[in-house]
C-alpha cells in the first residue's frame, strides 16, 4: 500500500518511533475495530464520542468515503475517517440551512482516534491535513465539509477549529444528544473578517442557539478562569 506520509513520534517516552500513514482497506476493519475500542475505554464521559459500528466502518472503506491510519511497526496507532453521507433526514446539510441540491456536495469529517499512548504528538491534526489532501484528488468537487461535536469535548473542539471549521448549528442529534454542527466551506482560500464579535459561555447552550439563528458562526474556544467560552461571529454588519 502507498505511503501517505511519514513523520516521528516526538514524546520522549515513545523515544522517537518512526510513524507511517497510508490509506485504510477493508483487511484493516479488525484494526480499526480494536482502536476504537481503546479510545472508549479510556474516555471519562462516554457520552462525548459517538463511535461507529463494524458496519459504518464497512460502509466507507467499501468506497463511500476516505479513511487513513498511522503505524508503528505495523501497528494501527490512529485513524481519520471522511463518510459521503446518505441524502436523509438527517442530513447535516439541512441542519446548516443548505438547499436540497446543495446536499450531494456536502462530505462529512466523521471520527477520528488516537491510541491513548501516542496523544499528545499532535496526530489527530496532522491527519487532518493528510486525509483533505488526499480528499482534493478526487474527481468529486465537494463543497462543504461537516461534522457534529459534543459540547465541552475539548480535545475534538480545538481540533475543528484548528481546521478553520466554524459552528452553525447546536441542536440535539443521535437520539437526543446535543452537538454543535461544524462546517468548512472548501472553495473559500481566505476567510473574510468577522466584523462583529460576542463570547457565550459553553454551557449556555439558549444564548449560542440565538445567535446561531442570527446567522452568526462560532470560530473559537477559549478558557478563561475555567470557563470555556465560544467566540461568535458575524461577517455582516446587522
Amino acid at each position: 500500500m502507498e505511503l501517505i506520509y511519514e513523520g516521528t513520534i516526538k514524546k520522549e517516552r515513545e523515544n522517537h518511533k518512526r510513524f507511517e500513514v497510508r490509506k485504510l482497506v477493508l483487511e484493516d476493519l479488525f484494526n480499526i475495530l480494536q482502536v476504537q475500542e481503546q479510545v472508549v475505554q479510556h474516555l471519562n464521559d462516554k457520552g462525548v464520542l459517538q463511535p461507529l459500528t463494524k458496519e459504518e466502518f464497512q460502509y466507507i472503506l467499501e468506497g463511500n468515503g476516505l479513511m487513513i491510519g498511522a503505524f508503528v511497526c505495523e501497528e494501527l496507532i490512529a485513524f481519520r475517517a471522511l463518510l459521503v453521507p446518505p441524502i436523509d433526514e438527517e442530513h447535516l446539510g439541512r441542519d446548516i440551512g443548505l438547499t436540497e441540491n446543495e446536499l450531494p456536495k456536502v462530505i462529512y469529517q466523521e471520527i477520528s482516534n488516537v491510541l491513548p499512548a501516542y496523544r499528545g504528538n499532535k496526530l489527530q491534526q496532522t491527519l487532518a491535513t493528510l486525509i483533505m489532501k488526499e480528499l482534493n484528488k478526487q474527481d468529486v468537487p465537494y463543497r462543504y465539509v461537516c461534522c457534529t461535536v459534543a459540547p465541552f469535548n475539548i480535545p475534538s473542539l480545538k481540533d475543528k477549529f484548528a481546521q478553520g471549521m466554524e459552528i452553525a448549528a447546536l441542536k440535539e442529534k443521535y437520539g437526543r444528544e446535543m452537538r454543535y454542527v461544524f462546517v468548512k466551506k472548501l472553495s473559500v482560500v481566505e476567510a473574510s473578517h468577522w466584523q462583529e464579535i460576542q463570547f457565550i459561555e459553553m454551557n449556555d447552550i439558549a444564548a449560542q442557539q440565538e445567535m446561531l439563528a442570527k446567522g452568526w458562526h462560532g470560530f473559537k474556544m477559549v478558557e478563561q478562569e475555567g470557563k470555556q467560552l465560544v467566540f461568535y461571529g458575524s461577517k455582516h454588519s446587522s
